[in-house]
């Protein structure tokens, strides 16, 4: 059976006004807010019109953000998976030690539960990266699976360009490089080694890895689908719907544009959102549109327990 998992990284405004260099202060409360209280209602609307259910990476300490606990209540009841993104979103997560990955991990799943009612089967890592320390935490901790590898070799170039330039001029970035093996990593699900996770091995849960095309492995995710030309994306969807796995990642900047309230100082940087976001949403839904046609669609974590189904039929 082919299966396509739809997930959403719900990350604030303020991560990416730190990745580009910019004070947090740019942002007013409202913009902070953008993500859970106009962007997460846009993306729930788009799934209902398309009968799909969704996995959406929470960042726990969002969820004091007015309004954000009834919006998440709204998606768990409507068939949503809500999986963890981290407590605080630190990008420099993969490279921390692991008393602080235990208490990013311990937090969020605190902050999770109290609104979905569970713990978290699944993670991704704030800025995709992973470490040894990080993984064993997830296997010890219980996860199912893990959402964070993304072996795109355009997008880890341009972001190498991009911070190397940055630090040319005087800029920090909180964002960082990924380990080069990434680009090596499986295209498809797979159990991880202990040590070196973008490398097949035994550890105790999956890994389902974020969709790039064969070849050049050209990222096919919300970034592409709303900014690049038709038909790069009809030519890249034609690419990873041969795989038997395909997980298309959105994030909440992909339903939202300047006229949300966004700072013209990110705006100026951040160049998908100044894209309108009635042209981004019709381009969302058209894929969504190619996914129900040619796949079961449904949450990663509804997809990793029938892959360690499969599994262990075969006896792996």
């Amino acid at each position: 059976m082919k299966r396509a998992c739809v997930s959403v990284d719900l990350d604030g405004l303020h991560h990416y006004a730190r990745i580009h260099g910019l004070g947090e202060e740019v942002l007013d409360a409202g913009a902070r807010g953008l993500h859970v209280r106009v962007a997460l209602p846009r993306l729930l609307a788009l799934f209902e019109r398309a009968q799909l259910k969704a996995t959406l990476f929470v960042v726990g300490e969002d969820l004091a953000l007015p309004g954000a606990e009834a919006v998440l209540r709204q998606a768990v009841q409507a068939g949503h998976e809500v999986a963890s993104h981290s407590h605080r979103h630190p990008y420099a997560l993969a490279r921390a030690s692991a008393a602080v990955v235990e208490d990013e991990l311990g937090r969020a799943e605190e902050a999770l539960a109290a609104v979905s009612g569970a713990r978290p089967l699944g993670f991704r890592a704030p800025g995709y990266t992973l470490s040894a320390t990080l993984l064993s935490a997830l296997v010890r901790r219980g996860y199912l699976y893990d959402a964070s590898v993304f072996p795109a070799v355009p997008y880890y170039l341009a972001k190498a360009a991009v911070l190397a330039a940055m630090r040319l001029v005087g800029r920090a970035s909180a964002s960082s490089l990924d380990n080069p093996s990434v680009l090596t990593a499986p295209r498809q699900p797979y159990t991880p080694d202990a040590e070196r996770p973008y490398r097949r091995g035994t550890a105790g849960l999956w890994e389902l890895p974020m969709a790039v095309t064969p070849g050049l492995r050209l990222p096919f995710f919300g970034t592409l689908v709303t900014s690049a030309p038709d038909v790069v994306v009809r030519r890249a969807y034609r690419a990873v719907a041969q795989d038997e796995f395909l997980s298309l990642e959105l994030h909440a900047v992909d339903v939202l544009d300047a006229s949300d309230g966004i700072p013209a100082a990110l705006v100026r940087r951040q160049k998908d959102v100044a894209i309108l976001r009635e042209k981004k949403e019709r381009r969302l839904a058209e894929v969504l549109e190619w996914l129900q046609r040619d796949f079961t669609v449904c949450p990663l974590a509804e997809a990793a327990r029938a892959l360690q189904t499969e599994s262990r039929r075969r006896g792996n």
